[in-house]
């Protein structure tokens, strides 16, 4: 008789054409989706999936494989497998680079952060002149040296993004837009007291596999997927003052939008 608990895992479908593995991944994706095994839960061990499915400890593990593959839990070793802890951050496009903010002196992950619960840090930053690659030149519209600014954000502790702002550099240069820390409200702040206010930021979004350099900065788990988000920032002139160009982690985000229906 199994040892798990009752209505965790159901039974196997002789009939099915479906692979054995996959039916065992299957039921677990399910109960980690609904609740029954929730983040941080450790999932039943091999022995004890061995006994309920009566299947070989290779098939358990193949199993198992797929889960990991598609980011849903860690193996540690010698501790067994859990599920990954997943905090969501939720973006809200029509509001996260609202002006009240930045003259609260926030920045948007901060915003952002606290409407999650959690606790903001940069870390990894650079700030240095550069010349940006050509897609970036032509949204600023220049292929001249602008000031980049490199930094990785951690939400509790753990990274969720890292962005490059790229500013021209007849904006930024001798100014806090140039300093590891800009001041509150961060770099918009500054461009707006500088004279250009803000008039309207223009995203483009891409779902994609993280390179070997994205996943190691991000710590993600294998199969893991990242958000690719470039922002353009312009003036009430029409002149692009900011590109940012930001890798985030597909599992620490969702992205929350207001559409007009005029």
């Amino acid at each position: 008789m199994s040892s798990l608990p009752s209505g965790l895992l159901g039974a196997l479908d002789p009939t099915s054409d479906r692979a054995v593995f996959r039916q065992i991944a299957d039921q677990l994706r399910e109960a980690i989706d609904k609740g029954r095994l929730r983040e941080g839960a450790k999932l039943p061990s091999e022995s004890e999936l061995v006994e309920h499915y009566s299947v070989s400890r290779m098939t358990v593990r193949n199993s198992l494989s797929i889960l990991q593959g598609e980011g849903l839990v860690l193996s540690e070793h010698g501790r067994g497998v859990f599920v990954r802890m997943r905090p969501p951050v939720r973006r809200l496009a029509s509001d996260r680079f609202a002006r009240r903010h930045r003259e609260q002196g926030k920045s948007a992950f901060t915003v952002e952060a606290e409407a999650a619960g959690s606790r903001s840090e940069v870390d990894s930053l650079e700030v240095r002149e550069e010349r940006p690659a050509p897609d970036i030149a032509a949204r600023l519209g220049t292929t001249r040296s602008v000031l980049a600014r490199r930094r990785r954000y951690l939400l509790d502790h753990r990274p969720v993004e890292f962005a490059v702002s790229y500013i021209p550099l007849d904006l930024a240069r001798d100014t806090p837009i140039a300093e590891p820390n800009p001041g509150p409200g961060g770099i918009y702040a500054r461009l707006e007291e500088l004279g250009h206010r803000l008039d309207h930021f223009d995203e483009e979004i891409r779902a994609r596999m993280p390179t070997p350099s994205e996943a190691k900065a991000l710590q993600l788990a294998s199969g893991v997927p990242v958000i690719r988000l470039i922002r353009t920032a312009y003036d009430t002139e029409g002149r692009a003052v900011e590109v940012c160009d930001t890798v985030m982690a597909a599992d620490a985000y969702v992205l929350a939008y207001q559409l007009p229906a005029t």
